[in-house]
């Protein structure tokens, strides 16, 4: 249970990080035509800064995850959040998404069901 719950935040950390950190860079690139002034502007954007934290919030979550499930478990699990980034672009930031595109999420999702339906092995096998 405390896994499913930590994972499941990873992933819902991870698709509005990546969201955030997407609308704010967009949103600058859109203004500049130089690298180097993007950047600097980037750094007063508080979309980018939440979304940098959501990030760092997503990776501790994994990490974290990491301590007491097996790799092999968390990381195909965590790939949910291809799914939800695909939602999140399509829904937040009206990006196109062609059926194709679609397609290759429910193999994902498909792969994730089948692995989350693993045994979860402890540390004290080890």
């Amino acid at each position: 249970m405390k896994t499913a719950l930590v994972l499941t935040l990873a992933m819902l950390s991870q698709a509005a990080g990546n969201t955030l950190l997407s609308k704010g860079m967009k949103q600058i690139a859109s203004t500049q035509h130089s690298w180097l002034p993007t950047l600097m502007l980037a750094l007063t954007q508080p979309s980018i800064w939440l979304g940098g934290a959501l990030l760092t919030t997503f990776f501790l979550l994994y990490a974290a995850s990491l301590s007491w499930a097996d790799l092999s478990f968390v990381l195909p699990t965590t790939s949910f959040g291809y799914v939800l980034n695909v939602a999140s672009a399509h829904y937040f930031l009206s990006e196109p998404v062609s059926a194709l595109r679609w397609g290759g999420t429910f193999v994902i999702v498909s792969g994730v069901l089948i692995v989350s339906r693993s045994e979860i092995r402890g540390r004290a096998g080890y």
